[in-house]
């Protein structure tokens, strides 16, 4: 899709390549062994305006469309990095652009533009009910001028990593309202005074380097003027920032798709067995070729959600299938780069395993594939729910 760019979408993907640069697999490999948080090139980031692009210019962002924070996105995997470090701050920005009030925005977002705080971690997750986000238990208690929180998260990732965390909670209990999407709201919590007041972190340990925690909530107390959008509103607010996630990380899977591409076919060409190179085979072509033309299809897609996005048009279905074949192109693209690698494949030198590692949580999360395809059987070829 190059040729559909304009000229500032071609430079921001230009520079954001540039960027990356001086991040190249060895930074992100030591990381990776110690589990450490890539704080350098988050700084570099945000000193460079990237992680502000879907913030509004009159409060210090640089007011992009979710199509340019695509490319930021795609750009930082396709180098070879890991956008997920980073993330959420692009994809929940609109729960607080908005909802929030006007002196929430003048609060939070210049200072989030600006880098003197960050907003990385959402907690929504919980151990006992997992996608069936209606029935969380995290309770918050009005009173006075203040919620008070109970409850507990999972997969909460960055949280350590970020001065500020959207929490979703229920302010109303599920016996109390008509439609199970009502009661729930969003509470923006500042983390270095919940840190020790009812906020206990855990550091959950997983196969890829992602920085998730569990979160225990006893007491919190969270300030009433801390309330995102209306109260008993929360789902619909958390709405708000789905078909923005589904895009961007729809980029993310693209970007990966392209560099197992380009690491599978340079090494395909380079490889010599049998006294000739193995790209020459069939058995190495063919896979790589069938997943090139699902990745370029999903890139369209994204494009595609992206614009309406913009546009302000609904484009529920368009951002859940671009997520849905972006990330099922990235895992082929994956599968098809390890195989082209054999034993190397799974060396860590050549950051294939680690990429792999990586791009499978897509499969999965932020949203699990079945639930996509579920939410398109129900809303848009008319079945019946499943769930």
């Amino acid at each position: 899709m190059s040729d559909s760019l304009t000229a500032e979408q071609q430079q921001i993907r230009d520079a954001i390549r540039e960027v990356c640069s001086g991040f190249p697999g060895e930074y992100w490999r030591k990381l990776d062994a110690v589990e450490g948080y890539p704080e350098e090139f988050v700084e570099t980031l945000t000193a460079g305006g990237w992680l502000a692009a879907l913030i509004p210019s009159e409060y210090g962002g640089s007011g992009l469309g979710i199509l340019e924070a695509s490319l930021i996105m795609e750009g930082i995997n396709a180098s070879g990095g890991n956008a997920a470090a980073c993330h959420a701050q692009m994809y929940i920005m609109d729960v607080l652009t908005r909802r929030g009030t006007e002196a929430q925005k003048k609060r939070f977002l210049p200072e989030l533009a600006a880098g003197r705080l960050r907003l990385q971690a959402f907690g929504v997750t919980e151990p006992t009910t997992g996608s069936d986000t209606t029935q969380l238990q995290t309770r918050a208690e009005k009173r006075g001028d203040r919620y008070v929180v109970h409850g507990q998260k999972v997969f909460t990732s960055r949280i350590m990593h970020s001065d500020l965390m959207l929490l979703l909670v229920r302010t109303t209990p599920a016996d109390q309202v008509q439609t199970k999407t009502q009661g729930l709201s969003i509470l923006m919590v500042d983390l270095d005074k919940a840190q020790g007041r009812g906020l206990e972190v855990r550091p959950l340990r997983t196969m890829l380097n992602h920085h998730t925690c569990e979160i225990f909530l006893d007491g919190l107390e969270v300030p009433a003027s801390n309330l995102i959008g209306e109260e008993g509103d929360g789902f619909r607010a958390l709405l708000d920032g789905l078909n923005a996630e589904r895009i961007l990380i729809a980029a993310e899977c693209v970007g990966d798709g392209r560099w197992f591409m380009r690491k599978a076919c340079r090494y395909a060409n380079e490889r010599v067995v049998f006294g000739r190179p193995i790209g020459q085979n069939q058995g190495i072509q063919f896979p790589l070729a069938t997943a090139h033309a699902h990745l370029e299809a999903a890139d369209l897609m994204r494009f595609h959600a992206a614009e309406l996005y913009d546009a302000g048009t609904p484009c529920g279905p368009e951002a859940n299938m671009a997520k849905l074949l972006a990330a099922d192109a990235s895992w082929e693209a994956a599968n098809a780069c390890l195989q082209t690698h054999g034993g190397f494949g799974f060396a860590t030198d050549y950051d294939v395993e680690r990429k792999f590692r990586e791009t499978r949580l897509y499969q999965v999360a932020p949203v699990s594939t079945n639930l996509i395809l579920s939410y398109i059987a129900e809303k848009v070829l008319g079945l019946p729910r499943s769930y």
